[in-house]
């Protein structure tokens, strides 16, 4: 009997040291699964911040955007009230050089590409008088 109870205790002990080293391998895997977990939350926290960061500075730009093309209706509608003046005889060629100076200024900041190098003017930057006749670059 005593042989029978110690080879039982053997084996309690024997299951006991394996169910213990399955686990310390089930804490050491979860400890990785959870570690894996927060760098991949991390990681998705990160990119939900920047994401934040790039709507509020494409809300911001669009917001510049709208002004200025605003802006850009104003003048226009100015320099065409000044050259219909013009055209009924009143010598308003200053303000409507200033009109088109402003309008320029104004359809360069509404523009929302940055490739405005592509040498293209006005008819007004080209040259042209208010009338749109040729003018020499000494006549500005």
């Amino acid at each position: 009997m005593k042989e029978k109870s110690s080879a039982q205790a053997r084996q309690i002990k024997e299951i006991e040291a394996r169910l213990d080293s399955k686990l310390a391998k089930a804490k050491s895997e979860a400890q990785k699964a959870k570690a894996e977990a927060e760098a991949i939350v991390a990681v998705y926290r990160v990119g939900a911040e920047v994401a934040q960061v790039q709507e509020r500075e494409a809300a911001e730009t669009a917001q510049t955007q709208a002004y200025w093309i605003a802006e850009l209706a104003k003048c226009q509608s100015r320099r065409k009230t000044l050259e219909e003046i013009h055209a009924r005889g009143f010598d308003l060629t200053d303000e409507i050089i200033n009109a088109k100076e402003h309008e320029v200024d104004a359809r360069a900041m509404a523009s929302s590409d940055d490739d405005d190098d592509d040498g293209s003017k006005s008819g007004f930057e080209n040259g042209e008088d208010l009338d749109g006749e040729e003018v020499a670059p000494e006549e500005n």
